[in-house]
Formats: C-alpha cells, sequence, structure tokens
C-alpha cells in the first residue's frame, strides 16, 4: 500500500481554479475542477470530522487512478506492486484448489479408518475358537512363510502385507482375494501373528462392508501359547502352553 502511495503522490501545484484554491492549498495536491466540486459537496454534507480531513486525499487518489486508467500510463512502481500482488494471489488460489482438497482426502481416509478401528469386535483366542467350532471361518492375514512355519487349524492364508526387499507392502488385491474366498456376508475370524496386522485388516474389510468381521485378540501367538490346534505344513497338531 505505501508502495502505490508513493507511486501515485505528485509535487504539489498551484490551484488552476478558485473553486479548488481552498483544496490546493490546504492539501497540496493538485486536482480537476470535477474532483474539487465532488470534495467540497462531501464536506459540505459530512459532519464527522475525520471525514473532513480524508475527503481531499481521497478525491486527489481517485482522481489520479481515474487519469492514469484513461492514458494507461502507470507507474513503473506501482506496476512492479501489482505484478507481485498478483502473482501472490495466483500462487494461493492455485494452491487451495491443488492441495487442500487432497489433505481433506488423506485426512478422511486416515478418520474413517480410526473410527472403523474403535468400532471393530475383538476377541480372544478362546472365545474365537468357540466361534470357529460354531461354524465362523479363520482368515491369517500373515505372509505366506508364516503360515506356512505354523498356522490355526483350517485357517485360510490371504496376506495383508507382502514382502517387498528389504520391507513390506500392502498387498493391493488383498479386498479382491478375501471377496472371492469369503464373499462380504461370511462370518470372518481375523488373525495374523500378534495382533496389528489382523486389526488393521478387519478394520479395512469392516470399512468395505464385510458385515461379519471379528479381530482375533493376541494373534497366532496368543493362540499358541493357550495349548489350540495348530497345522504345521499341512500336518494337525495341538500345540502345548509354556
Amino acid at each position: 500500500m505505501s508502495l502505490l502511495i508513493a507511486s501515485l503522490r505528485a509535487p504539489a501545484a498551484p490551484a488552476a481554479s478558485l473553486q479548488n484554491e481552498s483544496l490546493a492549498s490546504s492539501s497540496g495536491y493538485c486536482v480537476s475542477p470535477k474532483v474539487a466540486q465532488r470534495a467540497t459537496l462531501f464536506r459540505r454534507h459530512s459532519h464527522e470530522p475525520a471525514s473532513k480531513q480524508l475527503a481531499q486525499p481521497t478525491c486527489y487518489y481517485f482522481d489520479r487512478i481515474s487519469r492514469v486508467m484513461k492514458t494507461g500510463g502507470w507507474p513503473s512502481g506501482f506496476k512492479r506492486a501489482f505484478a507481485a500482488c498478483f502473482i501472490i494471489l495466483l500462487v494461493t488460489v492455485l494452491y487451495r484448489n491443488s492441495m487442500c482438497p487432497m489433505s481433506m482426502l488423506i485426512h478422511r481416509i486416515k478418520a474413517s479408518r480410526m473410527q472403523a478401528e474403535h468400532s471393530l469386535r475383538s476377541v480372544p483366542v478362546q472365545v474365537a475358537h468357540e466361534m470357529m467350532n460354531a461354524g465362523h471361518r479363520c482368515l491369517d492375514v500373515r505372509t505366506q512363510e508364516e503360515y506356512l512355519a505354523g498356522h490355526v487349524e483350517g485357517a485360510i492364508n490371504i496376506p495383508y502385507l507382502v514382502k517387498c526387499g528389504p520391507g513390506m507392502k500392502k498387498n493391493h488385491r488383498f479386498l479382491e482375494e478375501v471377496e472371492a474366498e469369503f464373499g462380504k456376508d461370511a462370518e470372518i475370524i481375523v488373525g495374523c501373528q500378534s495382533g496389528r496386522r489382523s486389526m488393521m485388516a478387519a478394520a479395512e474389510l469392516q470399512a468395505a462392508n464385510f458385515n461379519g468381521v471379528t479381530d482375533m485378540g493376541g494373534g497366532y501367538v496368543a493362540w499358541k501359547e493357550s495349548g489350540l490346534p495348530v497345522e504345521v505344513s499341512g500336518r494337525r497338531t495341538q500345540s502345548h502352553s509354556v
């Protein structure tokens, strides 16, 4: 704003007529007769001292900008200030239109997943064993290597995370494979090694409208420690608690 005002200021000049003489002497600016007349009318109808003081410079800047717009002779300082403001405005608009929706989408996905985890039903391994005896099916979401080393009797292995080099990555076909094997209306008990992966997998299944999902708390470790039946490489064994 200071740059704009500085670029618009002009040296004081004598009054052009009797009508704007009082304005020129009091404000130091040279204004057109029409603008001076407007300022005089404004001064007569205004009862506020502050309004009277602001009338003259306001009219001057109005007249100055009007003349510049008509002639096209924008001051160089004003051009630079206007260009800078335009660039800032453009960057702000592009940022809001491109970045904010993506961040809002990520926030909503995280909030939805957290809400699903809070509303998810989780049971201990003993209850999970009773549910399986009643007809529920077990989904083992560990890696294939973990599954072959030992798993819950009758469990179906569909990894939630798969190995990728030194780390792990999400199985992008997880939901598709589970739906093909179980269907969305099946009663499914989800288990893993210790309970973390099964919680994430069960929450994602529930968010995808799988209706009968239950998490098995403690995972295969708790199942084996409780002495419940396990299978190793196709052989059924009875684990023994220590």
